[in-house]
């Protein structure tokens, strides 16, 4: 025994749950949370994601209802991601820059619903909208065109702010991107419309489930733009070039997987950072659970804790609603 024994007793503070909610360094609150939401184009019906059980491609009308409950529930934003008609996918992703494009539609009905109180965001990529399931245009010989890509990108954040989105999240890992899309938005007068850097975005393969939820073309991998699962140097490079090209706010995504890339991205920057729990972690405690194998409610807490307590100010994750309901 040391010499402070026993005046030092660390489980005095641990005694009761009223103790411990007292002491807990680490608190989530319905305004941490972000829902991430998919809106099919030429649904009736909502269309559960057999690989994400309780998560759905929404039509226009259910996005809106689910949109009001997050209001509700405190929630602090919607992240809003477009599934189009596979006859209207190309090689450019021209449904993506359309006015009329699902996701351009799908943000106007959800701000006409709900107005400001919740943050409208928009993923800003081609990859739901292109034939080849990449996140850009490509050359002739298949790979990745990153600044004809980046012409595109800059069409895709003044279409989705003239449909009112409040934020877009660039996420296809191109060079440069942040910086092109804020000029593209400056240019229009948006100057008000945030940008949310997806700027730690590994090639992970926990996106699995977010493939059928999109309804993704992929063929090969991503693995040329974004970033190796071994890295956190480059990450800290990427981190600085998005902060000096005008991110308002930083991401790592994954989150639960790289929880270090998340605390040392935290510990470095005076802007707001998202952590982005994706499809296949949310698909490991739901599959676990329905085995009985853990706790699930739980387990959700627990995960969502252990990101904020990485340092996350805000955690988009498919349990949103859900958790917020709980305080």
């Amino acid at each position: 025994m040391s010499s402070s024994f026993p005046g030092a007793r660390p489980r005095r503070l641990r005694t009761n749950p009223a103790m411990r909610r007292m002491v807990a360094e680490t608190r989530l609150h319905p305004s941490d949370l972000i829902l991430p939401a998919f809106v099919r184009e030429g649904i009736s019906e909502p269309t559960p994601i057999s690989a994400m059980p309780g998560v759905v491609q929404h039509t226009r009308d259910t996005l809106r209802k689910a949109a009001v409950e997050a209001v509700s529930a405190g929630v602090a934003g919607i992240m809003l991601f477009g599934v189009p008609e596979d006859a209207k996918k190309d090689a450019v992703g021209s449904a993506g820059t359309d006015p009329d494009g699902i996701l351009q539609v799908a943000l106007r009905d959800v701000r006409a619903e709900v107005g400001d109180d919740l943050v409208i965001m928009s993923d800003l990529c081609l990859d739901e909208y292109t034939d080849h399931g990449h996140c850009g245009v490509l050359t002739e010989d298949g790979r990745v065109d990153n600044d004809a890509t980046l012409e595109r990108y800059a069409e895709m954040a003044q279409v989705q702010a003239d449909a009112g989105a409040h934020v877009v999240g660039p996420s296809g890992m191109m060079d440069g991107q942040v910086g092109v899309v804020r000029d593209a938005l400056d240019q229009i007068g948006k100057e008000d419309v945030s940008i949310l850097a997806y700027t730690v975005k590994y090639s992970s393969a926990f996106y699995g489930p977010f493939r059928e939820a999109v309804g993704s073309s992929l063929t090969g991998d991503r693995k040329t733009y974004q970033q190796d699962p071994a890295n956190v140097r480059e990450s800290m490079r990427e981190l600085a070039l998005d902060l000096e090209e005008g991110a308002d706010m930083v991401m790592v995504k994954p989150a639960g997987p790289y929880l270090d890339v998340l605390a040392r991205v935290a510990d470095s920057v005076d802007v707001p950072v998202a952590a982005y729990q994706i499809s296949g972690e949310y698909s490991m405690i739901e599959a676990a659970a329905e085995r009985g194998w853990i706790d699930r409610d739980k387990a959700i807490m627990e995960s969502l804790t252990g990101i904020k307590r990485a340092g996350a100010n805000m955690i988009l994750t498919y349990w949103a609603t859900e958790v917020a309901r709980q305080f």
